[in-house]
């Protein structure tokens, strides 16, 4: 697992929209995650492959299939999840 700072895992609009698809389901396979977050088979495949090798995310494959899994095991995984449904919660809570 690599070490990254924190401005590298949220430089990219697109992998906060993965995390944060991720965080809320659990796992999906990339077909899923590509039509959720309108973003391309290629880029998301790059986004998954950097949270994988900091081990934000797991990939798991069933034959053909491979499933991303939100690594909640991990304690950085928890923290941002917990941001995230914090942020979330306030933001609703706001207005």
């Amino acid at each position: 697992m690599k070490k990254v700072p924190i401005e590298a895992l949220f430089s990219s609009r697109g992998r906060v929209k993965i995390i944060k698809i991720l965080a809320k389901e659990g796992e999906l396979n990339i077909s899923e995650i590509v039509r959720r977050t309108k973003l391309n088979h290629s880029t998301v495949y790059q986004h998954l492959m950097f949270l994988e090798s900091i081990g934000i995310v797991q990939e798991k494959t069933f034959g053909r299939i491979k499933i991303y899994r939100f690594k909640d095991e991990n304690i950085k995984a928890r923290a941002l999840k917990k941001f995230i449904e914090v942020w979330e919660e306030w933001d609703k809570n706001e207005y």
